[in-house]
């Protein structure tokens, strides 16, 4: 445990420091935004002004070191724009991007593991056709062209469901759609190889032959196996639903943490993106942590030496 929270630390510290990095060598003046949000007066003394107060005419690595000692006081800082505290906005903004996570996860499991599992029994046949037909229209759409789809037909032409925004659960139902529908079909991939290579193992035979059902062959001791490689890619897709989809959020107007993280990036708003970074970094190692935990739950030869998973 120790480790992890150490490797934790360290993988934040570096990234926190790329992504600072990166936002002082982006083109644009922070000030000029700050400025425009606020119609302050776009005069160089009114610009330095601002410079100073923010702490902005300090050197970079001065300008890091004040935010990372405020990190470590779990100070994340207040918003250049909006003066707000950053940690008070990313709460707020936490409980719709898990909301839509749980969404996407749900719509995600509803096309995976039917298709996965009808595409692994009937192999060759139309099922297997059908699913991987799906996959393949899945892996090729942007989430945004069908995002863009969806809200056309079901919001604009039909008019059944609400076109942006939030409030209700009918404003769910299209981001989330779009969302588990894209990320759909490297499940259902990894779930028919899976059980394509595990109901040719030795144990499925016996089963077989000691007359066990098949349903209850593929779904009790087959699908436990199959779903290790699926488990081992969770951990990337809970950590990416957790830290938010920017594209997706800001395509529907969902006020997740993505959302946020745009208008910050428009903004020049420093400490709003190295918070998201910061928070962001850690939903996607705390979710490759819990992924590790599932595979030793589900393969107790698999052990996890110095981070890297073994079998014993």
């Amino acid at each position: 445990m120790a480790n992890r929270v150490f490797q934790l630390a360290v993988v934040l510290f570096f990234l926190s420091m790329v992504t600072f990095i990166l936002m002082k060598l982006a083109p644009g003046d922070p000030v000029l935004a700050i400025l425009r949000a606020s119609d302050g007066a776009l005069t160089q003394a009114g610009r330095e002004a601002v410079r100073e107060e923010l702490g902005l005419n300090l050197p970079v690595y001065i300008q890091y070191a004040n935010w990372l000692t405020n990190i470590v006081l779990l100070d994340w800082g207040r918003s250049m724009t909006s003066n707000r505290d950053v940690w008070d906005m990313l709460k707020e903004r936490l409980p719709a991007t898990v909301s839509l996570a749980v969404g996407a996860g749900v719509v995600l499991m509803l096309f995976s593991f039917p298709l996965g599992v009808l595409s692994a029994k009937y192999k060759g046949k139309f099922p297997d056709l059908a699913s991987r037909t799906l996959a393949l229209l899945g892996s090729s759409v942007p989430s945004f062209w069908l995002g863009l789809l969806l809200i056309y037909l079901f919001a604009y032409r039909l008019n059944w469901l609400p076109m942006m925004g939030s409030g209700s659960l009918r404003h769910l139902i299209l981001p989330s759609f779009t969302l588990g529908f894209v990320m759909a079909p490297e499940y259902i991939r990894l779930l028919r190889a899976g059980l394509l290579d595990t109901l040719t193992q030795e144990y499925i035979r016996a089963a077989r032959a000691r007359g066990i059902a098949e349903w209850r062959i593929t779904l009790r001791h087959a699908l436990r196996a199959a779903l290790l490689p699926i488990v081992a890619v969770s951990g990337i897709s809970l950590g990416s639903l957790l830290a938010g989809s920017v594209v997706t959020e800001s395509l529907f107007g969902w006020p997740g943490l993505g959302c946020l993280a745009m208008e910050a990036i428009k903004l020049r708003d420093y400490p709003v993106v190295q918070g998201y970074v910061l928070l962001s970094g850690a939903f996607f190692l705390t979710a490759n942590w819990l992924a590790d935990v599932g595979l030793t739950t589900l393969d107790p030869r698999i052990r996890i030496v110095r981070g890297r998973r073994e079998p014993r």
